[in-house]
């Protein structure tokens, strides 16, 4: 298919410099100056650290057949290079331009998207949505922060993938007969438009706490961001699964009915009694039983997962799965067999004694209290935890991590996370301000054998904040570090037999 720029949508912009071929083929889409190509159009994003514009000159010279810039990347673009060499189309928003570009370029979907957003849980009900799609006999993928899953496999380099990647690999994905996929909505994806352009069928809000206020300016900024997956984003008539539990469901169910959307609540309000309700849950050592009712009709389920956000986690996918056409029946038969995430309240080992270790992603001050509270409920004896906080990040959440863990586990070691460019043991330093019954062992191996080492018959130890990640950041370098490695590690360094897990 030929690509022009008339056809991408960008044929009636305003320019400075020669007038635009808008019937002339165009190539490909960059913006990475490094990348781009004869007859591709590059587009100067302006980022947090860089601006595009200033790198116009290198795509200029790599045989660009057209810019888009705003007026102001354009003069900077300008100054640059001396004048206006090839058109340079004028928007005031480049970056909602190239996802809807990218859209037109790498036009192929699979039929059926959805997106699911939310501080916590957007990789298991993305990942659980997958495996429902799949149950009831779709060819079926979840892609987000654990790259793509499913029917196809594949790594991605952010939560949200930027929009040419991201429409690229849509279609491919279409291309290879993948008709069901459920994404990750970041907010930095969703300020970014990183979606724009995707033909969504239902979008889902786990819940809202605080996060990245290294990159919004305010929390609400932060769920201005959240949703626009629903104010913008999802076509009238598109389910919007939202739970009815969060502080923030008032906001985003009035957002979702100002769009024309339906509203599927989930969660122990009664207004669920309209979505789908959680009466009763009971928890044991290998998962948890929970007694739902969808649309008033009563369900009992088996999850052999850990921790009650799990189980609101699956109904977020179930609300979701069946908000788009999926049966109840066939949903609700799938339940039993879902697997968890990698890096997601996992359980990784086991001491010769009895007690389990977990690894967790949360990295939150909620997060981390959720899923203390969660564990708790699967843990007879002691919970422990090791945990750390990342650099360079929202410094303020880091006392309120050190509060969360000091109130949800009886015993805590405080370690390093990923300290990026940021003294360690400062990070360390104000999480043990609001920390009284906390270790401090700023090595993350030790810390970890440590923990292990000192788990009783029936403790459980939790081991978050890195959750599937398999380095850890010091400084501008990434060192090899698994959390599951290392906890089986320190089980076999104890025990020397075979590990379960």
């Amino acid at each position: 298919m030929k690509h022009t720029l008339a056809t991408l949508g960008l044929g009636d912009l305003s320019h400075f410099g020669p007038s635009p071929d808008v019937d002339a083929e165009i190539t490909g889409l960059c913006v990475d100056s490094r990348e781009t190509k004869e007859g591709f159009v590059f587009f100067a994003i302006k980022g947090e650290a860089l601006d595009g514009a200033e790198f116009a000159q290198f795509a200029v010279r790599l045989g660009a057949s057209a810019i888009v810039a705003t007026e102001e990347g354009a003069a900077t673009a300008k100054a640059a290079i001396g004048g206006f060499p090839i058109p340079f189309l004028i928007s005031e928003n480049p970056r909602a331009l190239l996802a809807q570009a990218a859209a037109r370029f790498y036009p192929g979907q699979p039929q059926t998207i959805v997106a699911v957003t939310g501080t916590n849980g957007k990789t298991s009900v993305a990942s659980f949505v997958r495996q429902i799609f799949t149950a009831c006999g779709r060819r079926a993928v979840n892609f987000g922060t654990t790259g793509v899953e499913g029917a196809i496999r594949a790594p991605l380099s952010h939560t949200t993938p930027e929009p040419i990647t991201l429409h690229r690999l849509l279609d491919e994905l279409a291309g290879e007969g993948v008709t069901h996929a459920a994404m990750e909505a970041s907010s930095h994806g969703l300020a970014q438009h990183r979606l724009d352009g995707v033909h969504l069928a239902g979008a889902a809000f786990t819940n809202i706490t605080r996060d990245h206020l290294d990159y919004h300016a305010t929390p609400e900024e932060y769920l201005d961001a959240k949703m626009r997956l629903f104010a913008d984003l999802s076509p009238e008539g598109a389910p919007a699964v939202l739970n009815a539990d969060d502080l923030s469901f008032e906001r985003a169910k009035d957002v979702a009915l100002a769009s024309g959307l339906n509203v599927i609540p989930f969660g122990r309000d009664p207004i669920c009694d309209r979505g789908l309700r959680l009466w009763d849950a009971r928890f044991d050592a290998e998962g948890q039983e929970l007694d739902l009712t969808w649309l008033g009709d009563p369900i009992s389920v088996r999850l052999d997962l850990i921790g009650g956000f799990q189980g609101l986690n699956v109904m977020a996918a179930a609300a979701l799965a069946m908000g788009v056409g999926e049966s109840p029946a066939q949903v609700f038969a799938s339940l039993p067999a879902l697997g968890g995430v990698r890096g997601r309240m996992e359980h990784v080992a086991s001491r010769a004694n009895g007690a389990g270790i977990y690894v967790d992603y949360s990295h939150t001050p909620d997060g981390l209290a959720t899923a203390l509270a969660a564990l708790r409920l699967h843990t007879p004896g002691r919970l422990l935890c090791v945990f750390g906080a990342g650099g360079d990040r929202d410094p303020g959440k880091r006392p309120m991590m050190g509060a969360a863990a000091a109130s949800g586990a009886d015993a805590v070691i405080v370690t390093d996370d990923n300290p990026r460019t940021e003294d360690p043991a400062l990070i360390r330093a104000a999480i043990m301000g609001a920390c009284p019954n906390g270790v401090e062992i700023g090595d993350r191996v030790e810390a970890i054998l440590t923990g292990v080492d000192a788990l009783s018959p029936d403790d459980r130890l939790l081991i978050a904040g890195k959750g599937h990640e398999t380095g850890q950041i010091v400084g501008a370098e990434t060192i090899p570090f698994d959390d599951a490695e290392q906890a089986r590690a320190a089980v076999l360094a104890l025990e020397g037999d075979e590990l379960d897990g």
